[in-house]
């Protein structure tokens, strides 16, 4: 019996996408999320992980299909043979990342992230933090404009557009990366194991205001922030063989 007959889809609002919903809805149905076998994104990278958020508990595996910009996170769209396709796709395993956060008025705030957890100065004034890793000051003062703690998954988005290291998809690694540093200047942020937990303690909190966010999910004016990662949570991704994520994250780094 085929693993994956009951499909649910799930696009974006551009015309490509909804286009594509159409077709393949007609040939193949289309069932609630929560009946499915397997999820098909029909959309960009932004799609993909926001349908990654809407169903972080349900075990459900997720196939993206490119119908958007980018879609680092997708595979080729194809209207045929989509069931076969999924009975030949590669699953990758990923975790989030759970952020807590205490703002100025006391409050706590959690919100998890596929990508990374990001801190930003709120004004024109750089902010400034103090890092500790497992409860060791690593960095007593670091003046920047911002500060990412990125997954695997998450290191070929804006943690490499801060210079931060790609790290191979099944790496038990977390990238720590500063944004625009100002002091220390030479330091280029720091890799950590999967299982560090990382406290960034905002400095001069009234004069240099912060905002802490998780992917899509923004606090404002915080005082702290913990980042760990969620390793109770598993995330099914779902891959055609040889274009794996695995395979995509090791081809970004010779630039092709």
């Amino acid at each position: 019996m085929a693993r994956f007959e009951k499909i649910a889809f799930v696009a974006s609002e551009t015309k490509e996408a909804e286009e594509a919903l159409e077709t393949l809805t007609a040939r193949y149905g289309n069932v609630a999320p929560e009946e499915a076998d397997a999820i098909v994104a029909l959309g960009g990278d932004g799609l993909m992980l926001q349908t990654m958020h809407n169903h972080l508990n349900s075990r459900i595996p997720i196939y993206g299909m490119n119908r958007g910009s980018v879609g680092f996170l997708l595979n080729d769209y194809q209207k045929n043979s989509l069931k076969a396709r999924l009975e030949q796709a590669e699953i990758t395993v990923i975790h989030p990342l759970r952020m807590t956060a205490r703002d100025v008025r006391g409050a706590t705030h959690q919100a998890l992230a596929i990508n990374e957890v990001s801190l930003f100065r709120q004004i024109h004034q750089a902010a400034k933090f103090k890092i500790a890793v497992d409860g060791t000051t690593r960095l007593k003062e670091l003046i920047c404009d911002g500060v990412l703690v990125s997954t695997p998954a998450g290191s070929t988005a804006y943690n490499l557009s801060a210079h931060g290291p790609i790290l191979p998809i099944t790496a038990p690694l977390l990238a720590l990366t500063p944004i625009s540093p100002f002091r220390p200047r030479r330091w280029r942020g720091a890799l950590l194991p999967n299982e560090a937990k990382v406290v960034i303690e905002v400095l001069e909190p009234d004069k240099r205001p912060v905002s802490a966010v998780a992917d899509h999910t923004e606090f404002r004016d915080v005082v702290s922030v913990e980042v760990r990662e969620e390793s109770g949570i598993d995330i099914f991704m779902m891959f055609d063989p040889g274009h794996t994520l695995a395979e995509r994250i090791l081809a970004e780094q010779f630039g092709y």
